[in-house]
């Protein structure tokens, strides 16, 4: 009796060590939400422009990584911005993750319906809230597909320059962060079954004025990764503010702005990001966690203000009208991502990645909100450049805000594993 009470105690305590122990899983799914018939497109603050025919399709990713104890998923949504009052409709429709472990941030594409609510001066505003509904739907049921197709899976990760004609800064032309972060996820065969790329550019080669809807150089980007391996890419844009944009230059400076040049840029940033990860060391039982805050910015512009009050999406306003919003830190094996609820400037990206600490920190820009330009109090309205940023920003302390909030919670969290301060 007391043999079998003895057996049966030591399987219970293997089961528990098993259960700890359990194989880390990833798993990855997109949906199509290109609108059909064809919506007006959005390339920033004012009225949108009719499209007159597509190029690609737009598409929503969701990446998920579990572990025994914590599930994230990270989305990305082929938009201008996605603000978190339409995060928070996916995050209500998603079962089995807890919503401040989800991450959704947006590629920046100038060529795709507004998700914004922008209205004009008459309160008239140009998005289509049914389509708006159908893309929360589709999020949220990507994010579950993506649960759906858990696996065990590997992990390399890897940052270098993306060398080649991809990106430069349009006020200041080196002042840009070449390095090009990489995450990929292996099945126990050693294919992927997902490549994140993670890099700061405005994917806008079209804009707006081409009346052409289109993921832009994002959609060729996830075409390549496929056609080399990668298995399903998905791209987390980085700190690209002021102005950090496509390199699609051409005689005489005059950019080319056209869906071949899309092509180009698209197919040599994946080819530079499967190179990069290419001989990364294999992390197979990588540590994960995740932890969130809400950080809160007073709204000084009177631009961005007039977008909050008037949008018909519904923006909700803290104490002395200002918003707060998530921020999230997230360990993966020796890699640390912040993610950033705008479009922070070059600058603000290098110190940000300097003092984290990850072996490799990822800054995931346009997540979880997307407020407008980031920066700091010392760039802002001080050159002539930076007028238009400085007027599309929520004002002078969004970015020291962010600086200090958001490394205090850094510092307040675990590094990552094996890794000292």
């Amino acid at each position: 009796m007391r043999e079998s009470v003895f057996l049966s105690f030591v399987i219970l305590i293997l089961l528990a060590s098993l259960s700890v122990h359990a194989e880390f899983q990833a798993g990855i799914a997109f949906r199509n939400v290109t609108p059909d018939p064809l919506l007006p497109i959005s390339g920033g603050v004012g009225p949108s422009e009719p499209a007159e025919t597509k190029k690609g399709e737009l598409t929503v990713r969701a990446l998920v990584l579990k572990d025994a104890d914590t599930t994230v998923a990270i989305v990305s949504t082929d938009f201008l911005g996605f603000p978190a009052v339409l995060g928070d409709r996916v995050r209500a429709m998603v079962k089995d993750i807890p919503p401040e472990n989800i991450l959704i941030g947006a590629t920046h594409a100038h060529s795709a319906p507004d998700c914004y609510g922008f209205a004009d001066e008459k309160g008239n505003c140009g998005a289509d809230l049914n389509y708006l509904d159908r893309v929360c739907k589709e999020t949220a049921g990507t994010i579950q597909d993506a649960l759906g197709q858990i696996q065990p899976i590997s992990v390399k990760i890897a940052t270098g320059e993306a060398k080649g004609k991809i990106a430069y800064n349009y006020y200041a032309e080196q002042l840009y962060d070449p390095r090009c972060n990489v995450l990929q996820c292996l099945r126990a065969d050693g294919t992927p079954i997902a490549t994140l790329v993670n890099y700061a550019i405005h994917p806008e080669v079209l804009g707006p004025d081409r009346k052409i809807l289109s993921p832009d150089l994002v959609g060729p980007l996830y075409d390549r990764i496929a056609e080399k391996g990668g298995g399903v890419g998905i791209f987390m844009n980085s700190a690209q503010g002021g102005m950090v944009t496509a390199d699609c230059r051409g005689a005489n400076r005059q950019d080319v702005q056209t869906w071949e040049e899309c092509v180009r840029i698209g197919n040599l940033l994946a080819d530079e990001s499967i190179r990069i990860v290419a001989d990364a060391p294999v992390q197979k039982e990588p540590d994960l966690f995740c932890a969130a805050t809400r950080i809160a910015f007073p709204i000084d512009s009177p631009m961005m203000r007039a977008i909050v009050q008037n949008s018909p999406l519904g923006y909700k306003l803290g104490p002395d009208a200002t918003v707060s919003t998530q921020v999230n830190v997230v360990n993966l094996g020796n890699a640390q991502i912040l993610t950033i609820p705008g479009e922070a400037l070059p600058n603000i990206g290098y110190y940000l990645k300097r003092k984290m600490h990850g072996e490799i920190n990822f800054l995931l820009g346009l997540t979880n909100d997307a407020f407008g330009y980031m920066l700091t109090k010392v760039d802002f309205d001080s050159f002539k450049r930076y007028e238009y940023i400085s007027r599309t920003s929520l004002g002078e302390m969004t970015g020291e805000i962010f600086i200090e909030k958001a490394l205090a919670f850094v510092d307040s969290c675990p590094v990552p594993k094996g890794l000292d301060r």
